[in-house]
């Protein structure tokens, strides 16, 4: 067989498994972890040598995968990396060494979890679980020395949750996101990420918001996991230096690779998301917590780490002047608003936005924060081509909801569009000189765009 041949027959088996996985959210649902639990035994309990990095939160847990990711690369030690959603490539998900699966890999281990699905009398995987067993089957083959996962939805009953053993877990950013899911407070949230917790396990987490940090600490002290939690005093000396962020990680825990007054790095992040500084901080704790584990990382390799990793759609400029963010629910716009605000804008210029939203996110709330914030002149809100996407018609509703909410003159210059390429089109055409255009609302927009070319 040609080479030709071959890839045309890798890129038809390609095909066929991204319809079969993308078409299992009309006949398959999220099952419980026994059921899991016995798809890992069926596949030989691969996750049973592995030494899994587990990372949960609200907002920022694939960033922080990045970074951790980068940093055990640049300590020498091989890794393996399970992240969602993906933004362009369903290979994304899975990765090895910082590179994502190769087909030819993708499709064996697909054609393994397929053929395994319905035995004896299991229920049929879901999407992410799906993709969950692809990962450990992988992973059980290539056996790199540290594997990161990224849990889904929550934490106590997502299927991430079913491995045996844990090195260490980090709780991310905790804010009011899946509420019907994962409960309408904070505390109640920030309870079910916590159910990542393992007893002797080291977790690092934020101290804020109090309520949340509250429940992880009471989650940690029936666990009988020991606690670091982060504060703004772990990340000082901020500057914004063109698409870099230069900040210092200060660290007071003692472990065998500091000095006895703690660590201080002083590290420059690719792209401009000032939140990233809260997220590197934590890779960079949990890095340190891993020294003190017995892996060999040292402060310059957490440094240089944190310096290579470069994460998609985190606020980044796709070209000059247009800026992609992932930020999809009131949180991440919080954040991303900070990050606005703090980029200089020419007297003269505007700035404009690109927004759009699954409909089980509070896009309503999100649109009204953009709206409150002053720093837009023109909105223009899109449906994606998206089976969870709001449509046209709620948009439109919730633009016009918002529009009320806002006296006339501090209400930006609001269009509901029937496309992404349109509007994304329309934005960049009346750009003028200096000014400053975003993108933000939900990671598929961020893929969408990527995907575009007219950027």
């Amino acid at each position: 067989m040609s080479r030709e041949d071959r890839n045309e027959m890798l890129q038809a088996r390609m095909r066929e498994a991204e319809e079969y996985i993308e078409d299992m959210p009309r006949f398959s649902s999220k099952n419980t972890p026994e059921v899991t639990k016995a798809y890992l035994r069926l596949l030989g309990e691969p996750d049973r040598d592995m030494k899994i990095i587990h990372v949960a939160g609200t907002n920022g847990k694939g960033s922080v995968c990045n970074y951790l990711e980068s940093i055990c690369l640049a300590a020498g030690y091989s890794t393996g990396l399970f992240i969602s959603p993906h933004l362009s490539d369903i290979r994304e998900r899975l990765r090895l060494n910082g590179q994502m699966i190769p087909e030819e890999a993708f499709i064996e281990v697909f054609d393994r979890i397929r053929d395994l699905a319905g035995r004896e009398g299991l229920p049929h995987p879901s999407y992410f679980e799906f993709f969950f067993l692809m990962m450990m089957a992988w992973m059980g083959e290539e056996k790199p020395d540290l594997v990161i996962l990224e849990t889904g939805v929550g934490g106590r009953l997502d299927a991430t949750n079913t491995v045996r053993e844990k090195l260490l877990t980090v709780i991310t950013r905790i804010g009011l996101d899946h509420t019907d899911y994962l409960g309408e407070t904070l505390e109640a949230v920030a309870g079910e990420k916590a159910g990542i917790l393992r007893r002797d396990v080291p977790l690092v987490c934020l101290d804020t918001p109090e309520p949340a940090y509250q429940a992880i600490l009471e989650a940690a002290r029936q666990a009988g996991a020991p606690v670091t939690a982060l504060g703004e005093d772990n990340w000082r000396d901020t500057k914004l230096i063109e698409n870099l962020i230069d900040f210092s990680f200060r660290y007071g825990y003692h472990c065998t690779v500091c000095a006895e007054e703690g660590v201080c790095i002083h590290a420059r992040l690719r792209g401009t998301g000032l939140y990233q500084r809260e997220n590197a901080s934590l890779a960079a704790a949990a890095a340190l917590l891993l020294a003190d584990r017995g892996l060999e990382i040292t402060p310059d390799q957490i440094r240089r780490g944190l310096e290579q990793a470069f994460w998609a759609g985190r606020m980044e400029e796709k070209r000059p002047g247009l800026w992609l963010d992932g930020a999809h629910n009131p949180d991440g716009i919080r954040a991303f608003l900070e990050t606005v605000r703090a980029m200089e804008l020419p007297g003269g210029a505007s700035r404009h936005l690109l927004f759009s939203a699954v409909r089980d996110k509070r896009y309503g709330q999100m649109l009204g924060m953009l709206a409150a914030s002053g720093l837009f002149r023109t909105v223009l809100a899109v449906p994606m081509s998206n089976y969870r996407s709001v449509t046209l018609d709620e948009m439109k509703q919730a633009v016009e909801e918002t529009i009320r909410e806002l006296p006339a003159d501090r209400r930006p210059l609001y269009r509901v569009m029937d496309s992404v390429e349109e509007a994304l089109t329309q934005m960049i055409r009346q750009k003028k000189p200096g000014d400053l255009c975003f993108v933000c609302g939900s990671l598929y927009l961020v893929g969408i765009v990527e995907d575009l070319t007219v950027i």
